[in-house]
């Protein structure tokens, strides 16, 4: 999982939350996803931040926290490529930490899907909130604008079979406004949402829109 600095995360969320709200937030869902993730058995999570908040976090939740040499996206997912590939690990998975709907039993049906590649698309499908690859780089890692085009672009032109997995705790990733108001919609419970409640942002921002 790559995560953001805090003081640079969730940026589209500004107009209704302040810096310190976002970074709350962020580490919020990191605890969510993480809850997700630790279930697994046989999975080791990995966590890399240039943030040492995020670090804390993740070392104490039980990942592995990997500081980030160098930014962007692409240069961490490359980080922990190499870390995977200098352990002998056979299959790699990116999951995007800003996925609080994210539960144990979706995550582990996409994770035994068949493939060397394995997507898990966001909700317009341009993004792409899952990347499973084995081996960790039998694709390269195209996150970014239009990810999940450019990825399924890369595994056709790499001969690769790519299998596009539907959930909606998957698919579901809070960005704008308008997303914590699905996620409270919900009724998830969770860190995220308690963090939404305690800081009243349903009210705020229907207040705000």
């Amino acid at each position: 999982m790559p995560v953001k600095s805090l003081s640079e995360a969730k940026s589209r969320l500004s107009s209704a939350l302040s810096p310190l709200e976002r970074g709350a937030l962020t580490l919020a869902m990191l605890e969510d996803v993480l809850d997700a993730t630790r279930a697994l058995a046989g999975w080791e999570t990995w966590v890399v931040s240039p943030d040492e908040a995020v670090l804390e976090v993740a070392a104490r939740r039980g990942a592995r926290a990997l500081a980030e040499d160098k930014p962007p996206l692409s240069s961490a997912i490359r980080q922990a490529e190499q870390e995977a590939l200098d352990a002998g690990v056979e299959t790699l998975a990116v999951l995007l930490a800003d996925t609080p709907l994210i539960t144990p039993e979706a995550l582990l049906r996409a994770l035994h899907t068949l493939g060397p590649v394995v997507l898990a698309p966001d909700d317009d499908e341009l993004g792409t909130n899952l990347l499973v690859r084995r081996p960790p780089r039998v694709i390269r890692a195209r996150f970014g604008s239009e990810s999940f085009r450019k990825h399924l672009e890369t595994a056709a032109l790499a001969d690769v079979p790519a299998a596009v997995v539907g959930s909606p705790e998957l698919a579901f990733d809070l960005d704008v406004p308008s997303d914590i108001l699905t996620l409270l919609r919900t009724h998830r419970q969770g860190r995220t949402r308690q963090v939404c409640l305690e800081m009243d942002l349903r009210a705020r921002i229907r207040v705000h829109t």
